[in-house]
């Protein structure tokens, strides 16, 4: 199954998890103090990260979490935008090499 992937940039991650998790309905899946959040629904991963290279709200990339990902992807479409394309343990493995202390595990 895919799910659409959706990566934001923020310059208040605090208040930008408050907002998502209303938004979404439910509480990120896994969050790194004054850095990142992730949710995982049915149909949709969105991540936000404390990025002050990119204004807040700014698209960092889209993507695909693919379950039948063998290997991490990525390439850049027509407009510029970078798409990536992982399966749920590629990007859990992604954020606990990046934070340690994430211990990130998919469910």
């Amino acid at each position: 199954m895919n799910k659409l992937h959706i990566a934001i940039a923020t310059d208040n991650i605090e208040a930008s998890i408050k907002d998502y998790t209303v938004r979404l309905g439910l509480a990120p899946c896994s969050s790194v103090a004054n850095e990142y959040a992730l949710w995982r629904t049915e149909s949709l991963n969105v991540s936000i990260r404390q990025d002050l290279s990119c204004k807040p709200g700014e698209l960092r990339h889209l993507g695909w979490e693919d379950s039948l990902a063998k290997e991490f992807s990525q390439d850049t479409d027509v407009n510029g935008i970078v798409w990536e394309r992982f399966s749920a343990q590629q990007q859990a493995d992604e954020i606990n090499e990046i934070w340690a202390e994430a211990k990130f595990i998919p469910v």
